[in-house]
Order: structure tokens, then sequence, then C-alpha cells
């Protein structure tokens, strides 16, 4: 491994999304640590990363096919329903973007801060509205988080097929808020046409800088998008071996870290074993959120 054929690359999402264009800027540095590799890209959308998933999971794990994902949605969406593959049995080769969650409103929005949402959705049940991009998405699940940390009656959801259409949306007014994920619309926050209140890292995002955490306002919860690269099960140990060292090597390469600033891409990797602990944690919460707030059921 590899022979002389190419190995898929499989996305779940559309071409040009986030987790397209981190997949397409890194892959083809992990080819110049293996010689005879030759990544071949695919997106395979549908079912909000579902038909993906599966595709990857029921794949053969012999090295020739790999694929991206996102999480929470990669552990999320075998809870809301049946599907053909085990969130915590792929094999979890890089993360490799974090992004957390946020808050943003219109610049000319009443709301100018977390605590004039959480009066007004304690004043107004049922009432308030925001944008997502989609049901099950990070930015839903980490709404059920916040509701539920800070004793807010349940909001009403808006949710869109991605951030692109949910944009125009909330500049129109047409919602309260959206919950997005930092770097989906901070060019608008520099033209001065949104705010963003909050952000949900554990520790302030350079690029939002002057943004305060969610933890630093008195609520206690975090939410974000990790993405990164994963094999279906059982891929034998020498070659995770390699593509891990391979990652490794790729992300610490000054020309592949300038051009995911300049791409907004905030970088977290997490390589191998470190990366299941993860996506385990990942895990474990979402089941305790569901026994919460169940978001289909």
């Amino acid at each position: 491994w590899p022979s002389d054929k190419p190995v898929e690359v499989i996305v779940p999402f559309p071409a040009g999304g986030g987790v397209d264009v981190m997949t397409r800027l890194v892959m083809p540095l992990v080819a110049a640590q293996i010689p005879g590799f030759r990544p071949v890209v695919v997106n395979r959308t549908g079912a909000a990363g579902q038909i993906g998933l599966e595709a990857i999971f029921n794949a053969a794990g012999d090295g020739y096919t790999l694929g991206a994902t996102t999480m929470p949605a990669h552990n999320a969406i075998p809870l809301e329903r049946p599907v053909r593959y085990r969130a915590m049995d792929f094999t979890f080769l890089c993360n490799i973007v974090e992004d957390a969650n946020c808050f943003y409103v219109r610049a000319e929005s009443p709301f100018r801060s977390v605590a004039d949402i959480v009066a007004a959705g304690r004043a107004r049940p049922n009432h308030l509205t925001y944008g997502t991009t989609g049901i099950g998405s990070d930015d839903h699940l980490f709404m059920l988080a916040f509701e539920a940390a800070a004793n807010v009656p349940p909001m009403v959801q808006v949710p869109f097929a991605g951030a692109a259409p949910l944009i125009p949306q909330l500049l129109g007014g047409n919602m309260d808020l959206a919950v997005m994920n930092v770097n989906d619309a901070l060019q608008l926050v520099r033209e001065g046409k949104l705010r963003m209140l909050a952000q949900a890292a554990a520790r302030r995002q350079p690029e939002a800088g002057e943004v305060p955490t969610f933890r630093e306002l008195g609520i206690d919860v975090l939410g974000s998008a990790s993405r990164g690269i994963v094999g279906p099960p059982n891929m034998p140990p020498a070659i995770v071996a390699r593509l891990e060292a391979a990652f490794r090597t790729a992300l610490n390469d000054e020309g592949f870290r300038r051009e995911a600033a300049r791409q907004s891409m905030p970088l977290r990797p997490v390589i191998g074993a470190e990366y299941k602990a993860l996506a385990q944690q990942v895990d474990n919460n979402l089941k305790q959120l569901w026994q919460v707030r169940p978001w289909r059921g």
C-alpha cells in the first residue's frame, strides 16, 4: 500500500463548503508524504451527511477509501434515525479544524448581549426565532445545550441547508438571531452588517478576540464543529500509522497553516487515539443532551 490505484476520499457535503475546502487543501500535502498515494476527492452528499458517512463506513478497510467528517453531526445522526454506520467504529485518523459556535445578530438588532437573549427568551417562551444550518447540526445542538444551561424555554428553530442560504435571511431581518460558527460570517462583522454576541469556545478564538465566551458570561456551555478525516473500521495498523505520520507532517507545514488562516479555518490538529478520545467525549455529551432535550423523537 499504496499500489497503482487512487485513494477515494469521500466528502459527505457539497463542494465549496468548509469540510470540502479543508479536505482538498490537506490531502495533496498528505500525498506528498507517501509515494504512490493519489487521492481523489469525491462529494457524496445527502441526508445531512448520512449518505457519505455510510459510504465511508461500509467501504473496504484497505486504505483505498477515506473520508471527511464533522462532529457533532457525525455522532448525532445515529441518535435521530436508523443509519448504516456506528459512530465510534470508524478509524479516526486526524481532526484538523475546530470552529466554535456563536450567536450572530444583525447590526441594528435590539439584542445587544446574551443577557438580552436570555431575558427575552424567558419573557416570551416559544417566540424568539433562530436560524441554524439544519436540524441536528452543530448549531442546533449547541442551541439546545444553551437553552438547558441558561434555563431558557425552547426557542423556534429556522433550519437552512447551510450557512450560505441562512445569512441573507438573517441580514433581511427574517429571524431574531443565528447560531453559526465563528468563521461563517466574520467578514460581515468587519463590514458592520452583523454583530457576534458570544462564542462557545473554551478560550476566545484569535480571529474574534474581542468577543466573550459563553463561560465568561456565566453560562457553562461549549460547542463547535470539529472537522477531520476518518477511515472505515479495521484498517491495517501499518497503513493507519503511515497516514497518521503523514497528517502530522502536513499539518505542521507552514504553507498549509498560512493557507488555512487565509481560508478562515481555525486549526486544532488531533491525531489517532487522541482524535478518537475527542470523538468519544462528543458522543457521551450528545447522549446526555438527548436525555434532556431530544431534538427528534
